[in-house]
This record gives structure tokens, C-alpha cells and sequence, in this order.
């Protein structure tokens, strides 16, 4: 195994600051930008990160912890965010991003002990039991997911303008 929750904390610390410097100041054009009907664009997807750490990752560490497999998790709404979408300015989101997920990388190294927590369970929905290790586990890895979305999405915006390059961009490939 690979986890180690100090270096998981050195990525989802990381995020926001890197979808700051990504996105903050572009143009309407990039930040408008989707893969397709029915997708995400980068402000979406940032909606949807804060989503993640208000109502889906310490709230499921939280009841680990305090509840083991007694009780099985909330179903988290993966769409939950879309109405809000244009309620505030990216600006606004990626500062809400930034103190939301601080906030909870102050709470989960207050809650988790790494010798002692990291194979506790928990009752997922769908999955059934779950470990605490894999559950951090996968908020990394949402983490480097959506990070990539926002990319592939941008790079659709210039699939047809890049011409026969595309057969040598593997961003652009289905």
C-alpha cells in the first residue's frame, strides 16, 4: 500500500492554490468551456469540489470515527451544485474552495490518528464496508480527477482548431 496521509495532505492542500493559478483571470471563453451536452465546465467543476468538502469528505472521516459500520453514509448528491452555478463569481468559488478545504485539513489531522485510524470502517451506500485509508485515498484521487477534467475540457475548446495534430494529443483522445 501507498498511503501515507501526510503526503495525501500535501496534494489536497495543493489543489485550490493550483485551480487558482490555473483559472483565475481567463477569459469567459475557456471558463465557458465543456466536453460535450450534459458536462461540466471548469466553474462547475469547482462548485462541485466545494460540494465535495462541505457535505461528502470529513463529514464520512467524521462518522468513521464516531460511528465505525453502525450506521451507513449519506448518499452524496454528486449534482448538488449545478443550481448554484453562476450564483457567485469564480473568484468567489475558488476563495470558498481555499477556506473550506484549509478548514478541513486543520480538522482531519485534529481527528485522524495515522498509527491508530487509517483501517477503522464505515458503511458506504453502495460499496458496504469501507476503511478510512480508502476513503482518504479516493479524496486524493478526486482531487487529481477533477484537476484533469478541467484540463481535458479546456483543451476541447481547440479539438478542431489543432488540426492533424490532434492524432499526437492525447488530452483530445475519447
Amino acid at each position: 500500500m501507498n498511503f501515507d496521509l501526510q503526503e495525501a495532505m500535501e496534494l489536497l492542500e495543493r489543489t485550490p492554490q493550483v485551480l487558482r493559478l490555473w483559472l483565475s483571470g481567463l477569459s469567459a471563453g475557456w471558463l465557458a468551456s465543456r466536453e460535450g451536452e450534459g458536462t461540466w465546465n471548469p466553474e462547475e467543476v469547482v462548485g462541485h469540489l466545494i460540494e465535495a468538502e462541505t457535505t461528502n469528505w470529513l463529514p464520512k472521516v467524521e462518522m468513521i470515527l464516531r460511528e465505525g459500520e453502525s450506521r451507513e453514509f449519506p448518499v452524496f448528491d454528486r449534482f448538488a451544485h449545478l443550481p448554484h452555478t453562476g450564483a457567485t463569481t469564480l473568484e468567489h468559488k475558488l476563495d470558498e474552495f481555499q477556506r473550506v478545504r484549509q478548514a478541513n485539513i486543520n480538522r482531519l489531522q485534529q481527528l485522524v490518528d495515522p498509527q491508530r485510524d487509517l483501517e477503522r470502517t464505515g458503511l458506504h451506500p453502495a460499496f458496504g464496508v469501507v476503511k478510512l485509508r480508502e476513503l482518504l485515498s479516493t479524496w486524493v484521487v478526486h482531487d487529481l480527477t477533477h484537476t484533469s477534467q478541467i484540463m481535458r475540457v479546456m483543451a476541447e475548446r481547440y479539438r478542431e482548431d489543432v488540426g492533424p495534430w490532434s492524432a499526437y494529443l492525447s488530452i483530445l483522445k475519447k
